[in-house]
């Protein structure tokens, strides 16, 4: 799954002579967090719902309210706005846009091409898309089964569930400890009408079963 796939298109912007309190205004009318900021259709920042609380100026200042209120109105958020951007490219894969947001402990990136701004992905959209790749959704035996570090043992225990009659929505398989020979995979099938009798079949080949959970019991489609 790509960005393309799960960005917002319809991106809203602000320039950045745009004041905070007309830039939280917009935020509260159409539901959103953060406004990129765009001059001459390029992108120069982006300002968050954080970023303009924080512009806000603090009960303990020694200012009228007057004072206050007019300093606010006339604050443009070029003067609070990030100006250090991450973007993403429409075509880069979900986990690099994940990635990029978790290590800069951001909620959002702006989705770039050529330079102008074609869309906006948030850690909502990603963690949509990362529920519906592991079809959450769809309800069904959650499975997680250990598997040897060896070379064809994931195609293995694939084809022993799809010869039992099961259909296999979705397969993870996690990242190996080092210095382990076993991993493990973490697998969502529908179509089982007997839980226990596959999890007896797969004990009788020889795998262990860390984990079952159930959704709907594995109801078939």
């Amino acid at each position: 799954m790509l960005v393309k796939d799960k960005m917002t298109t319809q991106v809203i912007t602000i320039g950045p002579q745009t004041t905070v309190p007309d830039a939280l205004a917009l935020m509260e009318e159409k539901r959103v967090r953060r406004l990129p900021v765009v001059e001459k259709d390029r992108l120069v920042g982006i300002v968050t719902l954080l970023d303009l609380v924080r512009a806000s100026p603090s009960p303990a200042t020694s200012l009228s309210i007057w004072e206050l209120n007019y300093l606010l109105a006339k604050l443009p958020v070029k003067d609070v706005m990030a100006k250090k951007l991450y973007t993403v490219k429409m075509d880069a894969p979900i986990d690099e846009a994940a990635a990029l947001l978790r290590e800069n402990r951001i909620g959002g990136l702006p989705v770039v091409d050529n330079g102008l701004i074609v869309g906006i992905i948030t850690e909502t959209d990603i963690f949509t898309a990362f529920m519906e790749m592991l079809g959450v959704s769809r309800g069904g035996l959650r499975l997680t089964l250990e598997l040897p570090d060896r070379s064809g043992a994931l195609a293995e225990a694939d084809g022993l569930l799809r010869n039992y009659g099961v259909t296999i929505i979705s397969v993870v398989m996690m990242p190996r400890d080092a210095g382990k020979n076993l991993g493990q995979s973490i697998w969502r099938l529908q179509g089982c009408d007997d839980v226990d009798a596959l999890l007896d079949f797969l004990r009788e080949k020889s795998y262990r079963v860390v984990h079952v959970s159930e959704n709907n019991v594995c109801s078939a489609d």
